[in-house]
């Protein structure tokens, strides 16, 4: 079976990540980290830090971008009745986070434009306006629907948006490029920038992910400190990772060109409709009652994909983004059984 369901990089690490199960040594299991006598709190968030320019006490880590999404709702939202924004097409998880304290969601909309979701702006800033929430997520590129925020209107929106915590959820950010990310979190004192070694590369698995945040941000940066360090060989695969650039410039270079083979091939076949995307998955609208039917057929040829069953996206395929050869095989497939199904 070829598992595209999840959202996972089934290339896989790169082999220096491999290399340093291979090469762990026994007290890298029993042995607290001592990273603290160097004079940062970890090897991983030191590396991080120099990547990006900015103070180590500024970079925390966590167990993937979900731990890092819980902390800030759990220390910002406090179990008072306080407010996060978040989209209206979004990741479920958002609205269970707050849930778990107490607080209350509201929604802003992502609407659907002619090639690809788009966020209504000024839809976003008069909610914001009219609600003064604690706390505000936005999603770039967001999950299910695959579009990003651009960079005026992130601009245009934290400038209106001070007397709020800020988080730019980028879990699925496919970019070498980290001088935005410095600018922004230098600029903005109230912003953090959330990211994961799970989707580009590949390490969904070890559960790492790291944030940047801005510099008025100081109840976060106390409850993340972790004072008997993180999981060392964690942070040893992570550093291997960003020690193996064209192994996942490559990658990205594949994923690019596969993105656009879907959006391609898949809307020239009668009757569905594929989005442009800019995250490591596709967005696919399909006739409702035909959902059933083509989980059956993907399933015979060996393939999983997700059926999406929200509340507003409910008649839609998120297709994680596999292989080439995987992917091919999935747009050949939905082909084959929408040419049967429309004749």
């Amino acid at each position: 079976m070829v598992y595209l369901d999840r959202n996972e990089n089934n290339y896989g690490p790169s082999q220096k990540c491999i290399d340093v199960l291979t090469n762990a040594t026994p007290d890298l299991f029993y042995m607290y980290s001592t990273d603290y006598k160097n004079g940062f709190k970890s090897a991983l968030s030191n590396r991080l830090a120099n990547e990006f320019s900015i103070t180590e006490d500024r970079v925390l880590l966590g167990y993937g971008a979900e731990d890092l999404l819980k902390q800030v709702v759990q220390t910002y939202l406090n179990r008072k009745k306080k407010k996060l924004l978040i989209p209206d097409h979004s990741w479920w998880y958002y609205k269970e986070i707050s849930n778990e304290v107490k607080g209350i969601s509201i929604e802003y909309p992502i609407v659907e434009g002619k090639d690809s979701y788009e966020y209504d702006i000024d839809k976003l800033i008069e909610i914001y306006e009219d609600t003064n929430p604690e706390v505000v997520f936005l999603a770039s590129p967001n999950n299910p629907t695959g579009n990003s925020i651009s960079d005026e209107q992130l601009i245009y929106v934290l400038d209106r948006m001070k007397e709020s915590i800020v988080v730019l959820d980028e879990a699925y950010w496919f970019s070498s490029n980290n001088k935005k990310a410095t600018e922004l979190v230098n600029k903005y004192s109230n912003l953090i920038i959330i990211r994961t070694f799970s989707k580009l590369y590949a390490l969904a698995g070890i559960r790492i992910g790291y944030a940047l945040v801005g510099s008025g941000l100081k109840r976060i940066k106390k409850l993340s400190n972790r004072y008997l360090g993180y999981n060392r060989i964690s942070e040893k695969i992570a550093i291997a990772a960003m020690d193996s650039l064209e192994y996942y410039n490559e990658i990205a270079e594949k994923m690019t060109a596969d993105r656009e083979l879907y959006f391609t091939e898949l809307n020239k076949v009668k009757s569905i409709k594929a989005y442009k995307s800019d995250a490591n998955f596709v967005l696919v609208k399909i006739p409702k009652e035909s959902m059933n039917q083509l989980k059956e057929f993907l399933v015979e040829k060996g393939l999983v994909i997700k059926f999406m069953n929200e509340k507003i996206v409910n008649s839609h395929l998120r297709i994680s983004l596999g292989t080439q050869e995987q992917n091919r095989r999935v747009i050949d497939a939905i082909t084959q059984f929408y040419q049967e199904y429309n004749s």
